[in-house]
């Protein structure tokens, strides 16, 4: 609508394009109106939008006739070389522009100008911010990829000892020596209560204890454990301490050896072996074979998995076997599967080091053990419905 007001204007002025020229001095120049409809049109090229063709195009005046007594002194003048176009129309009277018909203005067809190209423009830069990116195909774009595999030969061609050239080897000794002990060579204290829990089942509630820790390097470890469970207001009905020592054969796994002490029923001291760490799929394993002074060989594996729920409700399934090389009557051992126990726990932790849990364990006792624990007037199957708490520092 711009463009279109500054025509009407140049159609309107042009009787007082007319006026006394007498000593034609130009005053400063002012921009036209089809140049400042150019311009405009610029803009809306500049922004994306299109502009009609022949947008800016000068509208077609009727021919009016020049009164003489304008024209006195200038008949002979040639006025065809002149540039009206920096002349001062300050002077015009804009006051008749105020009787223009608006309504007529109203009923312009502003498509022509590019108008609606305009709002879909806008559309399509509104739809492109609210586009859901997640969508998008991110594995086609062109990542770098991480390297894989050893170091080049180059990376430790240099010299073992570089620094000492620099600084000396006395200072770069102290330093070294700072440097292990801070890096992997400093000495570690751990202790973790895995299991500590009341157990509410039929023929007595009872509990359990299973903690563990060591004290040692990354390489090389003294690594004590200790379980036992039992119904309250008896003797345990087990008990048990081991002191091993453990050495780190890979990443993610410890050799262990030492000995195993049973403090309940016909006490016993056993020689054990086994390895501890972190199986495929995060399962963490224990397993171990004892021993005995009386030449009985036992084993025993345990496994469990966290699954995190969310960052601090875990859920954790475990499971035990235990087995026997022969049958113990004395301590109601069968050979072979001695005995099962699948268990599952959901634990909060309010910290990681302290977190409370509830869960369900179920212990079935097979084979020979079974016709053992029959014979002493027990269940071969129970079921423990547990609430206890993890914690370690």
């Amino acid at each position: 609508m711009r463009w279109l007001a500054f025509m009407l204007l140049v159609g309107t002025a042009t009787p007082a394009v007319a006026q006394d020229h007498s000593g034609h001095a130009m005053p400063d120049a002012q921009p036209s109106a089809q140049t400042e409809c150019e311009a405009e049109a610029a803009r809306h090229r500049a922004m994306g939008h299109p502009v009609a063709e022949g947008a800016c195009a000068p509208a077609a005046q009727p021919a009016e006739p020049v009164p003489a007594d304008r024209t006195d002194g200038h008949s002979g003048m040639d006025h065809s070389g002149m540039d009206h176009s920096v002349m001062d129309h300050s002077a015009m009277d804009h006051g008749q522009m105020h009787g223009m018909d608006q309504s007529a203005m109203e009923d312009m067809d502003h498509s022509a100008m590019g108008h609606e190209s305009m709002q879909s423009h806008e559309e399509a830069s509104m739809d492109h911010r609210t586009k859901d990116h997640g969508t998008m195909d991110h594995g086609a774009m062109d990542m770098t990829p991480i390297p894989q595999g050893p170091p080049p030969a180059s990376a430790g061609s240099g010299p073992p000892r570089a620094a000492d050239a620099i600084w000396g080897a006395e200072a770069m000794r102290a330093s070294r020596s700072a440097l292990r002990k801070e890096n992997g060579g400093m000495t570690v204290f751990w202790f973790q209560g895995d299991r500590a829990e009341y157990r509410v089942r039929e023929g007595g509630d009872g509990y359990l204890w299973d903690v563990q820790g060591y004290y040692g390097g990354d390489l090389d470890k003294f690594w004590f454990k200790s379980e036992g469970e039992g119904t309250f207001g008896e003797s345990p009905e087990s008990a048990e301490i081991q002191a091993m020592w453990s050495h780190a054969i890979g990443p993610w796994w410890d050799l262990q050896a030492g000995v195993r002490q049973d403090l309940t029923g016909p006490r016993r001291t056993h020689a054990a072996i086994g390895v501890q760490g972190l199986a495929p799929y995060m399962f963490e394993v224990d397993a171990a074979a004892f021993l005995s002074t009386k030449g009985d060989l036992t084993a025993r594996i345990e496994a469990e998995l966290d699954q995190r729920v969310t960052q601090r409700l875990i859920l954790q399934p475990r499971a035990e076997l235990s087995l026997s090389a022969q049958d113990v009557p004395e301590l109601g051992i069968g050979a072979g599967l001695d005995s099962i126990e699948l268990g599952l726990r959901l634990r909060y932790e309010f910290a990681r080091e302290f977190a409370p849990y509830v869960g369900i364990e179920q212990e079935w006792k097979l084979d020979q053990s079974a016709d053992y624990a029959r014979i002493a007037g027990e269940d071969p199957s129970v079921t423990n419905y547990v609430v206890g708490v993890r914690f370690w520092f």
